[in-house]
């Protein structure tokens, strides 16, 4: 029988760590790996944090061509978008031709959603891809006046970069509160008064009713009438599963946003077909159900499970995790472990922004199942265990008063 190999969707940290998994698994079968962009495997997180402020791109780059040619032996296709999947057939299709697998493994990774009505207009971007930080970071260098339309993560980074090049920024935000399905509404103010300490000025409840200019952005006008004058808009409103391709197909999605239903061990709806990353829906037993994360350390794992699962599925093991990410924004690091979806959070520390300090626990029923510090790294995985291994919340409670009490 010939050997149809293993064929890895998305040439992403997950599509990444799936063809390294594969190698270190002694699969000796053919491997491909298939990219829309016509980059190397690059590194997203900085793109939003250290890119902006000046760093080189080829620090961003997990690994050059030739390991991957070479030491790996995969066959590299990019710049070649997946448009298609025959799961009966077990073949990809890419544009006209046809890429068949034993095993596949999606990770095409989330699109970024656009403003509606600023299709072609120069000057208004957002920030997913290396094309797109390159253009946001030369408008910054070049002074805009910069708009950030959405207070999340991506915004409020984005916010910080903009400050430290010495420009002036407006965040707007729809919500009343930022990040408030992130970290819930108590903590979304307090990480929006980082951004007032830093003279940014953040708009809370207002929308974008209009981005007016003629071939680039001249100004934003907001839903209460105000007019902000803006070189650079720069909008950060969410991703969406990258999974148009597979609308066709058997595989199963999921109805409001589109990502890939899997069960624990990260398999699809149809034989031999694994996701991982920003498009995979998986059972979580840790939480007690469906869980799609755009964390970087959940690809990361992720990629590496689905591949191996999806080389031996008569074996394959379950995922779980404890999600993870951080944010950088001016001088503080903000990380959270565990779900923010609560009964109660208790601040052990109110921050005072002199030294930078937080620490916030989320409980639900008798156990701990987030933590939100700032400036606190030390103790962040340590919450990350103890929710691993449902601590309950009193134990939760004297830990964290135990140590910030030092």
């Amino acid at each position: 029988m010939v050997r149809r190999g293993l064929v890895v969707i998305g040439a992403s940290l997950a599509g990444l760590r799936a063809v390294e998994s594969a190698r270190k698994a002694a699969y000796d079968g053919p491997v491909t790996l298939v990219g829309a962009e016509h980059h190397l495997p690059y590194d997203r997180p900085p793109l939003s944090k250290r890119f902006l402020e000046g760093s080189d791109a080829t620090e961003t780059v997990f690994r050059d061509e030739a390991y991957l040619r070479d030491e790996l032996d995969v066959d590299v296709r990019l710049g070649d978008p997946a448009s298609g999947l025959d799961c009966s057939e077990r073949v990809v299709h890419i544009g006209d031709r046809e890429l068949p697998y034993d095993g596949l493994v999606v990770a095409t990774g989330a699109d970024a959603r656009p403003l509606p009505g600023t299709s072609g207009l120069s000057g208004v971007h957002t920030l997913r891809t290396l094309d797109d930080a390159r253009s946001v970071r030369s408008a910054l260098h070049s002074g805009a006046r910069t708009v950030v339309v959405g207070a999340g993560f991506i915004g409020s980074e984005v916010a910080s970069s903009a400050r430290k090049h010495g420009v002036d920024v407006t965040v707007v935000e729809a919500a009343p509160v930022p990040l408030t399905r992130s970290v819930g509404t108590r903590m979304g103010a307090l990480l929006g008064e980082l951004h007032t300490r830093e003279g940014v000025e953040l708009r809370l409840g207002v929308g974008v009713e209009q981005v007016k200019g003629g071939d680039s952005v001249e100004s934003v006008i907001l839903s209460d009438g105000t007019e902000l004058p803006a070189d650079l808009v720069v909008v950060g409103i969410g991703a969406a599963p990258s999974t148009r391709w597979l609308e066709a197909s058997s595989i199963q999605l999921d109805d409001r946003d589109r990502g890939v239903l899997c069960d624990e061990t990260l398999a699809a709806s149809a034989p031999g077909v694994y996701a991982a990353g920003d498009v995979c829906h998986w059972v979580s037993e840790l939480f007690d159900g469906r869980l799609r994360l755009e964390h970087w350390t959940s690809a990361a794992e992720q990629g590496a499970l689905a591949a191996r699962n999806a080389l031996d599925p008569a074996n394959a093991k379950a995922y779980d995790t404890v999600p993870y990410f951080w944010s950088d924004w001016y001088d503080s690091r903000i990380q959270f472990v565990g779900e923010p979806d609560c009964d109660d959070i208790l601040v052990v520390d109110e921050p005072q922004w002199e030294d930078g300090k937080l620490l916030t626990l989320y409980r639900k029923g008798d156990r701990v199942i987030g933590a939100l510090t700032v400036n606190r790294p030390t103790l962040i995985m340590k919450l990350r265990r103890m929710i691993s291994k449902r601590a309950t919340w009193s134990e939760a409670v004297a830990f964290a008063e135990e140590k910030t009490a030092i």
